[in-house]
């Protein structure tokens, strides 16, 4: 069973462990409990466990909506404060770190603090907690030959993963995972994959640059994708050209019917106050809109120009860039499922002829190709500045410690003079490749060469991310290790590790580790990797030799990783073809300075919960030689939840004495995925959003906002500087 259910030691309650998602919480009650296994029947949504308990409240350590649902399922009320009478009643706690479902006969009230849920039941009795992974996996395997018009038949399979029709949809509870892709000489679907009957085709030429761009369109409509000759699609009596600008279309046709779904469905089984819905400039019948079946709704909503929703909609998340190659096939289920954005680009920009990785790519005010291709990283590296090192600095290549170090810092740097030779040879053999830029926060790269600025994302990682099992331990477990003796500093992060309530962290700093102490390292289960030191064409270095993870022999148990050193691509891209998720490496020379800085970043982010690619994301607003770096394998991957379940990046700016310019960007996470409900808890807007969003206040004084920040540790960029809210002093 993937989620344990167990009583707390030390105080009343249970505690909730899902095994799949890695995490764990408690549920407290107002006296010792003996939870007893129900049925799952007994709950009105569908959950994995379910308990009874003999209590009289129900708290869980965090502020979070109830949502009461009488004995037939008909939504009552919901929110933070309420009262209700005797009754029977199924109850919804959200977010939760699984879906949390309570049902009991009895009048009770609901309550909040700044950091707890509570429910006081007026007769105490049985009540029982049901609990559903926000894990999702494919309902089966699609085989069918790669040529267009075989494949066409498999992505109109991949909406038959929806649970609904209907707008809400929208949530990403109601979106299963697509099924997955494989080719094969034959095509045969599996018996649980059955076609939806949405009334929508899509119709594109028998290419795959025609293909690609669809499939996110094809999962979220339930789509019959069709051969021919002018790109559209097609309802019964309508018809929308996805020509000129066929990309461009396809990524506005996904954003504007998402956005409209999202205001529609407030008039369904979620009529929350929604704050997109409330601002609109659309005059539309959204309760007309949404009892439509999907096919006429989609057609009314393409009958708004663009232009007119464009200020409306937030900035989406992710864009998907997939090479037009029958090889690329089996990443569409999972580019779909992420409702990405997708280009496929048939030609793309290489960068430098000699094979060196230039500055312009990594920051800097000018981006054009000429002047990016032009300035080539020196010896140095990059200052944090973006400019060239001075003698005093060093970089991450090559040896500084150990048998074989031949160290000459005269030039600024610890690497041996053999190792500096063969660094080029390196370079050499890697296609890096300049993808075009996008709009959204994220961006990956589905196909040949190593992209700049963009997650390399390999099919291989994205399996792993379903075949996650059942873990021993319900503990985080952080392995922290410096390989050298100048970069102690960055060694530190271990104290950034494990700084959450009601997150359980093991976190383990080692140094100076030989070859064969490294290789054991690897091989253990460890959640993730923070590696400090020296990466050459040699491998890892370390105390006595070097470590190519590139040998076949190597065992890998590491589940995501920083490899914060010199050119450490190769060497994450082994990691992930032998066994991790994901993880963050560098592109070229990285300065030990801002490495150190991105280091620390990067380690509180992803103890926030923030997953690699927003991380990465994150880290690039501070530092200018974050460009340096990008995701290998899963870019989704975390290694714990935020407290909030999705993503925060606070923007502070002073507005007066005692006031601040307040907004936030919140972005998906995991299984807070595109279309999830948040709001902020400031007394100034109780207003509900949907994610991805970014939060606009005009004032807040600075009580408030304090009290605010306290609630969770969180990235805040003040005045456009990055700080903590835990070290935030006004």
């Amino acid at each position: 069973m993937s989620i344990d259910i167990d009583p707390l030691r030390e105080a009343d309650g249970i505690t909730v462990t899902d095994h799949i998602e890695n995490t764990q919480f408690e549920v407290y009650t107002d006296r010792p409990v003996d939870p007893r296994r129900r049925p799952e029947s007994d709950h009105y949504f569908p959950v994995d466990a379910s308990v009874a308990v003999e209590t009289g409240a129900i708290e869980i350590p965090r502020v979070a909506v109830v949502e009461t649902r009488g004995g037939d399922g008909a939504l009552l009320t919901h929110g933070d404060c309420y009262e209700m009478p005797d009754g029977i009643y199924h109850v919804g706690i959200n977010p939760a770190p699984t879906k949390l479902y309570l049902t009991f006969e009895s009048g009770f009230s609901v309550s909040t603090t700044d950091r707890t849920t509570r429910i006081d039941l007026d007769t105490p009795g049985t009540v029982g907690l049901g609990f559903r992974s926000l894990h999702q996996t494919p309902a089966g395997t699609i085989t069918t030959p790669t040529d267009p018009e075989s494949l066409m038949d498999a992505v109109s399979l991949l909406g038959s993963a929806l649970q609904t029709t209907s707008p809400e949809r929208s949530f990403p509870t109601l979106r299963g995972h697509p099924p997955l892709i494989e080719p094969a000489e034959e095509f045969r679907v599996p018996e649980r994959v059955e076609p939806v009957e949405s009334g929508v085709r899509i119709v594109v030429p028998p290419e795959y640059r025609y293909l690609y761009p669809v499939v996110s369109l094809a999962y979220y409509f339930a789509a019959d994708v069709v051969p021919g000759d002018a790109p559209r699609i097609e309802g019964d009596g309508w018809t929308y050209p996805l020509e000129p600008g066929f990309e461009e279309r396809t990524a506005r046709v996904l954003r504007q019917s998402f956005h409209m779904d999202c205001l529609a469905r407030t008039e369904g089984f979620y009529p929350v106050d929604l704050h997109e819905r409330e601002t609109t400039d659309l005059d539309l019948d959204w309760k007309r809109l949404y009892n439509l079946p999907l096919a006429e709704r989609l057609g009314e909503y393409l009958e708004v120009p663009f232009e007119d929703i464009k200020p409306e909609l937030p900035q989406w998340t992710l864009t998907t860039d997939v090479r037009p190659d029958p090889e690329n096939v089996e990443m569409l289920p999972f580019v779909a499922g992420e409702l990405s954005i997708v280009r496929s680009p048939e030609t793309v920009t290489p960068v430098d002829d000699d094979g060196g990785v230039g500055v312009g790519f990594f920051g800097g005010a000018d981006r054009s190709p000429s002047a990016a291709t032009r300035r080539e990283v020196p010896v140095g590296g990059v200052a944090p500045d973006g400019g060239a090192l001075g003698d005093a600095e060093f970089v991450r290549g090559g040896a500084s410690a150990g048998a074989e170090s031949t160290a000459d810092t005269s030039a600024g740097t610890t690497r041996g003079a053999d190792a500096s030779a063969e660094r080029g040879a390196v370079s050499a053999q890697t296609e890096f490749v300049r993808p075009e830029p996008v709009d959204t926060v994220e961006h990956a790269w589905v196909g040949d060469g190593v992209p700049l600025d963009a997650n390399k994302a390999t099919l291989d990682a994205y399996h792993r991310r379903l075949e996650a099992g059942q873990v021993e331990q319900s503990r985080i477990s952080v392995l922290v290790v410096c390989n050298d003796e100048q970069m102690r500093e960055e060694g530190n992060v271990a104290d950034l590790y494990g700084l959450r309530d009601m997150v359980q962290f093991d976190i383990e700093v080692r140094h100076d580790l030989s070859q064969e102490e490294m290789r054991d390292a690897l091989a253990s289960d460890v959640d993730f990797l923070h590696y400090v030191g020296h990466v050459d064409d040699r491998g890892m270095q370390c105390a006595d030799s070097y470590l190519d993870l590139t040998d076949e022999d190597l065992e890998i148990g590491v589940s995501a990783f920083l490899l914060n050193a010199c050119q450490s691509y190769r060497q994450g891209e082994a990691l992930v073809h032998r066994g991790s998720r994901g993880g963050i490496v560098t592109l070229s020379d990285v300065a030990n300075s801002p490495a150190t800085k991105l280091g620390r970043i990067i380690a509180r982010l992803m103890n926030s919960g923030f997953n690699l690619r927003t991380a990465l994301h994150v880290a690039k607003r501070e530092l200018i030689t974050g460009h340096q770096y990008i995701v290998v394998g899963d870019g989704g991957t975390t290694i714990c939840q935020s407290r909030s379940g999705s993503v925060i990046v606070i923007n502070l700016r002073r507005e007066g004495s005692e006031d601040w310019r307040v907004s936030a960007d919140v972005l998906p996470n995991g299984p807070y995925g595109n279309g999830t409900l948040t709001t902020l808890n400031l007394a100034t807007d109780n207003s509900n959003h949907y994610i991805p969003v970014e939060i606009d206040y005009q004032t807040v004084n600075t009580e408030e906002l304090s009290k605010f920040l306290d609630l969770e540790t969180a990235p805040v960029f003040k005045s456009d500087q990055l700080v903590w809210s835990d070290e935030l002093n006004f």
